[in-house]
């Protein structure tokens, strides 16, 4: 981590004589430390001393601070290094014109344009000082993660909750203390300077950062994205000869700032090398525009259509459907959506499927390859299965704050169900919704009741409290074997009060900044910061809607900020409104074909939920199911 800092002399006592001449550089008015890119510390010349070019690695700094009588080299290192290797090797070489090496008129003409930069310091420094008395502050428009987590003292999810997001997995050991080498913005210099910066405190892919140096002053701390293009890993100034110069405010405080950040930082954790590459990595997308993909259908959820994809941003995708002309009727889902499938996924299972008007595929359109999807994990369906007609518990994809006694209506390949919502139902199916039998979202019968969790009982059930072992008798049925289910229950490293970033499910286009408010075992309740409960989710721990803090900026996704406070007001009043306008976003038809099929019976009436949250926590403690009444 020290390689470019500890290999510099500092003998600055030498003589300035030089075997060759070099030319005097018109004088600053300040002295300035700065640490240029082999770790040398040097000051801007104070109107005596002159500059100095390293020929060895072409480093420009001033000529007393620089090696041995001759003031050709920065540092022993590169005087050795000069020596043991040709001249090929060094950056004289390397700018030679001609095959010829330059001469020392070519030499002073090398490092004028440098020289000159900084010789327009003094000018550049009067006219920010100017700017800075007489521009006041703008305001930075929009929501801030930074000033909201700040002011409220919140935590948010590491992002090695969110294995689906980039840097899921190999986010290492990025904590508190790390330190990154970060762009100066304390400077009034005229090119981009860094400095050393440790890592305050995380929230998600963002960090609370803080000049080395200021000890415990918080006064300039700043958030910035840990994997933005502005931080590196200490020691990439050095590797990419940038300069490292103090901020402003502390230049006073050290004489000897080598010594300073060698003492600093010895033991400290730095970014891994490879960080930035493994982040472009983790951010590249095997699906590509023009892909065709077999999607749930919005408007009937019991079967899919043909959608192509229009737009990549973070592994979300839009799918415009093949039929759309104008390219309006669209799909936003994540790459790993359960909800998207290999085109011939629905022929293969038995699963329903809208057949397009479109009888060949349009220029450039290509089905997806199906290794692309998420593979569901192979069930045993030989012994013991669901069947039709089985009872159980199920979140409801229309209204994702309830979780609803369900019925199995149908049983396709490879694991899949068709699940109905009691007692709303349309009477062709165009309402059942297809989930694996593996899936976080269906439960037992008495999941709910063990749980502590109000289970949603069929509409127009009168016999409240809702009996599971009453029901199942009234409606001669049974229910579904418990050993059927998914109980795996991963360490997601969740905690109740955590911020995220959480996609709307009810309007999937929309990314929201959201918290976790309770989880049960696997399953999360996901609330949708300055909006009512009754627009809460329960989303599984292992959804690819779930994203780290950051991770809109990130990926140049929009973020919908918490609702402003003449929203909340105003939610009392029309919060069935609303609620009903959400569902038709992602159904469309709920409240038109079913109530068509059903208006006799349902005419003039309004769907209605119990609250799907508790007070109560459940941790895991407890049992994971409900044992059966006889």
């Amino acid at each position: 981590m020290f390689d470019g800092y500890d290999s510099c002399s500092e003998d600055t006592s030498s003589s300035s004589s030089s075997d060759e001449s070099e030319e005097e550089v018109s004088p600053l008015p300040s002295s300035l430390p700065i640490i240029k890119n082999n770790g040398q510390v040097y000051t801007y010349p104070d109107g005596k001393s002159g500059m100095a070019t390293c020929e060895m690695c072409g480093m420009v700094g001033v000529r007393d601070a620089f090696y041995s009588k001759t003031k050709r080299f920065c540092s022993v290192s590169c005087s050795r290094s000069y020596s043991s290797n040709s001249k090929k090797a060094s950056i004289l070489a390397r700018l030679q014109v001609a095959g010829k090496p330059p001469t020392k008129k070519a030499k002073v003409l090398q490092k004028q344009p440098l020289v000159a930069k900084l010789a327009a310091y003094a000018q550049y420094q009067a006219t920010l000082q100017n700017q800075a008395k007489t521009k006041a502050a703008v305001p930075v428009e929009g929501f801030s993660w930074g000033s909201y987590i700040n002011s409220n003292s919140f935590t948010a999810a590491p992002v090695t909750c969110f294995k689906h997001a980039p840097m899921g997995t190999c986010w290492g050991d990025i904590s508190e203390g790390v330190r990154v080498e970060v762009p100066n913005t304390d400077c009034s210099l005229p090119t981009k300077v860094f400095w050393i910066a440790g890592i305050v405190k995380l929230a998600g892919y963002n960090a609370l950062l803080r000049y080395e140096g200021f000890e415990n002053d918080s006064n300039l701390d700043f958030w910035c994205n840990v994997c933005g293009s502005d931080i590196h890993p200490v020691g990439w100034c050095a590797t990419s000869g940038k300069p490292l110069v103090p901020p402003r405010t502390i230049q006073h405080k050290y004489t000897n700032w080598k010594a300073f950040l060698v003492k600093r930082l010895t033991g400290a954790k730095t970014l891994p090398p490879d960080f930035s590459q493994k982040v472009s990595e983790s951010m590249q997308y095997p699906f590509k525009t023009c892909m065709r993909v077999e999607v749930v259908d919005k408007t009937h959820l019991c079967r899919t259509r043909v959608a192509v994809v229009e737009n990549v941003i973070g592994g979300r995708l839009r799918l415009v459907y093949e039929e759309s002309e104008d390219k309006t009727d669209d799909f936003w889902c994540h790459m790993y959506s359960p909800l998207i499938h290999h085109i011939g996924w629905s022929r293969s299972i038995g699963h329903r499927f809208k057949r397009s008007d479109i009888t060949k595929k349009q220029d450039g359109h290509f089905d997806a390859p199906s290794h692309l999807f998420m593979k569901v994990k192979e069930v045993d369906t030989a012994g013991e299965w669901f069947k039709e007609g089985m009872k159980l518990e199920a979140i409801d994809p229309l209204n994702l704050s309830a979780i609803c006694v369900a019925t199995i209506r149908k049983v396709l390949a490879d694991g899949y169900l068709m699940i109905g919502i009691d007692g709303s139902e349309a009477a062709d199916g165009s309402d059942w919704f297809c989930y694996h039998a593996t899936s976080p979202s269906i439960f037992p019968v008495g999941f709910c009741e063990i749980n502590m969790i109000e289970l949603t009982p069929p509409r127009g059930y009168t016999k409240l409290p809702f009996k599971w072992f009453d029901y199942l008798r009234e409606t001669d049925s049974i229910a579904a074997p418990v050993k059927l289910f998914n109980k795996e229950v991963p360490n997601h490293g969740f905690h109740v009060g955590m911020k995220l970033e959480a996609v709307d499910l009810m309007e999937p286009r929309l990314v929201c900044v959201a918290t976790v408010t309770r989880i049960i075992h696997r399953l999360l309740r996901i609330h949708f910061d300055g909006w009512e409960d009754e627009y809460d989710q329960w989303v599984d721990c292992e959804s690819p809607d779930l994203y780290p803090v950051g991770w809109c900026q990130l990926t140049g996704y929009q973020l919908q900020p918490p609702a402003p406070q003449s929203s909340r007001d105003n939610q009392s009043s029309s919060s069935k409104q609303k609620k009903k306008s959400k569902s038709q976003q992602y159904k469309g038809h709920k409240k038109m074909t079913s109530l068509q099929l059903k208006e006799e019976m349902l005419d003039g009436e309004e769907y209605s939920f119990l609250q799907g949250a508790s007070d109560q926590e459940s941790n895991g403690s407890a049992s994971y199911y409900i044992k059966q009444e006889p």
